[in-house]
């Protein structure tokens, strides 16, 4: 993938269509490289922004990459 950093809100907005803090993980302006970290596996259920900062939604992480097709894969490094 290369270099990583942080985005800034312009670069996110034309990215994905979604102001930051509400980043869909779906539905983006243009396809996105997408990783789904193991470490969610963990937890039953979780939230996502559902395209707004004040908006989110319930789902599992196997919902999660039914819904991405995103591969998962070990993002994170745990202490």
């Amino acid at each position: 993938m290369g270099k990583l950093g942080r985005a800034n809100a312009e670069f996110v907005k034309a990215k994905t269509g979604f102001s930051i803090g509400g980043v869909s993980p779906l539905a983006h302006a243009t396809s996105p490289v997408t990783l789904i970290d193991r470490e969610l596996q963990r937890f039953d259920e979780i939230w996502a922004a559902a395209g707004h900062p004040h908006a989110v939604f319930k789902l599992t992480p196997a919902q999660l990459v039914q819904m991405t097709d995103a591969p998962v894969a070990d993002v994170t490094v745990l202490a």
